[in-house]
């Protein structure tokens, strides 16, 4: 049974998940599409969704090392403030035509992000062994309320004001001001904090060589990279072959649906036939989503290959942070969570600013033969782990 106070913060963290999401959907849905109108060249139209991952990506490491110092509720409200100022300077920018500002703008936004993405381990952090893949679940399982309201808020503000996008980049403000006030009641225990500071652990190479924590990293940079590539081409393929932005905000409404519906039922998955399993079906389904994406342009290729794109990625992230956590102790905390999401989204990054030019360039079919390698590659790696665990080979040395 889990204690009534641990479930009240995974709760409050979950309905901060979900005003995160919606701060995220809503810049993806308008980010490509008002970098094209402000970029002085069309492969630069992505730019501002690199800036917002370049934002997440830098910030990790410094976001998991804050917390450990001051503790997550600080933290997280700190992230807020960041997530609040991004929204205002984004919407300054497209007032004034500054595609550039516009890239800073995106940039805070994404160390918001960041902070944010710890909301999963300090759900995890908090509940009993046992209970650890369900505590991930269902904190990402908030983010189901951006799917829904991300898209309706790009669609409702983009011409609200007399400047295209500018009233949808001011309403992100207002999420984070939302999320400060939910952070502000958590009651999260910090104690030990202190006592870890000074204890670094084992030493960075030796976690690192562990073949859980390799299969937990490349499964959740694989999955996210893959997933920001598809979805931030997006809007502009859809765009490019004639839908209008409604058809745009149905596809991606539903896509974050996939990526977070599912996070109801995940952590029973992960208990029931094991994260590995869960892991290789991810895998698969990102190979299904590259096979219907490549096979045609209509709006049910865009909306089925984005939905499983949703699906899939749900399983490697919450699976790979769900290995991940066997993979450190105590005092190594910080470093391996901050660790792991700096490449995750440092290959999100990478993703971010290959989408524009290559979707511009050599097209929709083209863009997802690219994500096929590494997703073959995760689908090996887990095959790989799954036959030494069976042979008896521990996943974790001692």
């Amino acid at each position: 049974m889990i204690d009534r106070t641990v479930l009240r913060n995974i709760w409050l963290l979950a309905a901060c998940q979900g005003m995160l999401l919606c701060n995220a959907v809503t810049l993806i849905a308008v980010n490509g599409l008002a970098g094209r109108l402000l970029a002085p060249t069309p492969a630069l139209a992505t730019l501002t969704i690199t800036g917002y991952v370049i934002g997440t990506a830098l910030t990790t490491l410094p976001a998991s090392y804050f917390m450990r110092r001051f503790g997550r509720r600080a933290g997280f409200m700190f992230g807020a403030l960041l997530g609040t100022g991004g929204g205002l300077l984004s919407a300054f920018a497209v007032h004034t035509a500054n595609f550039w500002l516009l890239c800073l703008g995106t940039l805070v936004a994404g160390s918001y992000n960041a902070f944010g993405q710890q909301y999963r381990f300090a759900a995890a952090d908090m509940a009993p062994a046992d209970w650890k893949p369900k505590a991930i679940s269902f904190t990402l399982a908030g983010g189901i309320l951006g799917g829904f309201v991300g898209p309706a808020i790009g669609t409702l503000t983009r011409n609200a004001w007399d400047v295209e996008f500018a009233a949808t980049y001011a309403s992100l403000a207002g999420f984070a001001l939302i999320a400060l006030l939910i952070t502000s009641r958590l009651t999260i225990p910090d104690a030990g904090t202190a006592r870890h500071h000074a204890d670094g652990g084992r030493p960075w190479s030796g976690i690192a060589r562990q073949p859980a924590f390799i299969v937990a990293v490349i499964a959740a940079a694989v999955g996210y990279g893959t997933m920001n590539l598809l979805m931030a081409a997006t809007p502009l393929a859809m765009d490019v072959c004639g839908f209008p932005f409604g058809d745009v905000a149905f596809v991606l409404q539903w896509h974050v649906v996939g990526m977070y519906a599912t996070s109801f039922f995940t952590g029973s998955l992960i208990r029931r036939i094991g994260v590995l399993s869960v892991l290789l079906v991810g895998a698969v389904l990102m190979l299904a989503c590259i096979g219907l994406a490549w096979s045609g342009v209509s709006l049910m290729h865009f909306w089925w290959a984005l939905v499983l794109l949703g699906i899939g990625w749900n399983f490697l992230y919450i699976g790979g942070t769900t290995l991940l956590t066997e993979t450190y102790r105590p005092a190594e905390r910080a470093k391996v969570q901050g660790s792991n999401d700096f490449i995750v989204f440092g290959v999100q990054a990478v993703s971010s600013i290959s989408a524009g030019a290559l979707v511009l360039g050599q097209g929709w079919a083209t863009l997802n033969l690219y994500a096929l390698p590494a997703v073959v590659s995760v689908a090996l790696i887990t095959l790989i782990m799954i036959w030494r665990r069976r042979i008896g080979v521990p996943a974790t040395p001692a």
